[in-house]
């Protein structure tokens, strides 16, 4: 198995947003060690949970920051993020209650479950063959978890309107760029893009390569299909499940599946980070490194704000 090492390179402080490198040094020493073998474990049975566990936790930070409000399960009388549209696909979700028992175990009550879904995120992304960087760790639990409040960028955004959604959480547009090329591992229901194949009645994307547009309608059918025919296709049709560049080379080829994911490569604003990444993997590692690291930062509750949280799946005390 290979793993690709590359620990983040920029002049980023040991201490980010509040949170500092190695926070449980002391309190419980083992946990890195202990999320790691579980994600390894998964992994090894299923490599598609790096895509998995990297988009619960992008779902996660970027609706009131990285506060694990998105793995509450709602109850009868209180709805909780994963009744939102976007995240009824979301899975996972059994690694992080996994990874919290063993915890609970060794360590009860101190390690977060928003700092497992990071830890456990890096530790996904380096087994797929990305960089392993050094996580921050500190995060408290949030107190809410709302449907309401579930408002994500949608895969048939364009850069202007994606951007809108990544600067309100201080991202730039190159960080943007960057921290979709996650796209590389990942996969998507056709009803995600079946709009933009030669099949569809509403209207069809030309920018998409005939190639690609054939074998796509072959797998999804038409805009008239059954919505509970909604097969999945890989996002990267080179290495699907490997964490590289070829993700950006594809765009550059006219072979993006997402319409936002196509879009990186034709706006001008975006399309030279796009044709940069695609010839230096090297490059893009790094990057998306420091950009993770800042995602983990989004937002986050320290000190005594939230909780530590028994349960990943539910708060402490009924609100």
């Amino acid at each position: 198995m290979k793993i690709t090492i590359l620990i983040f390179l920029c002049a980023l402080p040991f201490t980010f947003a509040n949170l500092s490198v190695g926070f449980y040094s002391f309190s419980c020493p083992m946990a890195e060690i202990i999320v790691f073998n579980v994600v390894q474990r998964h992994f090894i049975e299923d490599g598609s949970i790096s895509a998995a566990l990297l988009r619960m936790h992008f779902h996660d930070c970027f609706v009131r920051g990285c506060d694990a409000s998105v793995l509450i399960d709602p109850t009868n009388t209180t709805s909780s993020e994963k009744q939102a549209v976007p995240n009824k696909s979301l899975r996972g979700f059994e690694i992080i209650d996994e990874a919290k028992r063993v915890l609970e175990q060794s360590c009860p009550s101190t390690v977060s479950c928003a700092d497992i879904i990071a830890l456990a995120t890096r530790d996904a992304v380096g087994l797929a063959g990305g960089p392993i960087y050094i996580v921050p760790t500190g995060r408290r639990d949030g107190l809410v978890s709302n449907v309401s409040q579930v408002k994500l960028p949608a895969p048939s955004f364009n850069v202007s309107q994606a951007l809108q959604h990544f600067t309100a959480k201080g991202f730039t547009l190159f960080e943007m760029v960057t921290l979709l090329g996650g796209h590389s591992i990942g996969f998507a229901h056709c009803s995600t893009f079946r709009d933009r194949l030669s099949s569809s009645t509403v209207h069809s994307d030309p920018t998409m390569d005939p190639v690609l547009d054939a074998t796509l309608v072959k797998i999804c059918g038409s805009s008239n299909s059954s919505t509970m025919n909604d097969p999945t296709v890989f996002l990267d049709q080179n290495t699907p499940l490997a964490f590289d560049n070829q993700f950006y080379i594809q765009l550059i080829q006219r072979r993006g599946i997402l319409n936002i994911d196509q879009q990186l490569a034709l706006d001008p604003s975006s399309k030279d980070f796009v044709s940069s990444f695609a010839q230096d993997g090297a490059s893009f590692q790094v990057n998306f490194a420091n950009a993770m690291i800042k995602l983990g930062s989004v937002d986050v509750l320290v000190g005594n704000d939230g909780e530590i949280r028994n349960n990943c799946r539910a708060f402490n005390f009924p609100r």
